[in-house]
């Protein structure tokens, strides 16, 4: 997987994980498993920049792990303070991998590029930017996409 992150990296993570799984979760598969993923990636970056929690979690599976072992409960509150301290998330999101090893689990690659403002407590207006390389392995669960496992980790330039 990919590297550990330290300090307010991984929470900044979080929450671009979450908000672009975070509603990967999709009643039947109508269309092509791929299509309805990258449909519904779109709709999870435009809840994470609305900053919604409940949108960002409704479809993270209970048995959600994160690669340091984290748990949903977990996740839920990093994704809270981060959406506290950072009053505006804007996302650019890029699907480099689907993959279905089985027909019920799909893992899928993705680059995001973040940018928000920091924090009231800094002086002047700061901003931060991020691009990170994402990994995202959900499950069909009663008939909708849970992200069961994420990890995150900067980009790295190939």
């Amino acid at each position: 997987m990919l590297p550990q992150a330290r300090g307010i990296f991984p929470r900044a993570c979080a929450v671009l994980v979450v908000g672009i799984a975070g509603l990967l979760g999709g009643c039947g598969e109508r269309e092509a498993p791929d299509a309805r993923i990258k449909e519904v990636i779109a709709a999870g970056e435009r809840a994470a920049e609305a900053r919604d929690l409940s949108a960002l979690l409704e479809h993270v599976s209970p048995a959600f792990r994160d690669e340091h072992g984290g748990g949903r409960d977990e996740l839920k509150q990093v994704l809270r303070g981060y959406l506290v301290t950072h009053p505006s998330v804007h996302l650019l999101t890029r699907v480099e991998r689907i993959e279905f090893p089985y027909r019920d689990f799909a893992r899928v690659e993705l680059t995001v590029g973040s940018l928000g403002r920091e924090s009231a407590a800094a002086t002047g207006f700061e901003l931060a930017a991020d691009v990170n390389d994402v990994v995202l392995e959900l499950q069909l669960e009663d008939d909708e996409w849970k992200v069961v496992r994420a990890a995150w980790g900067p980009r790295r330039r190939d």
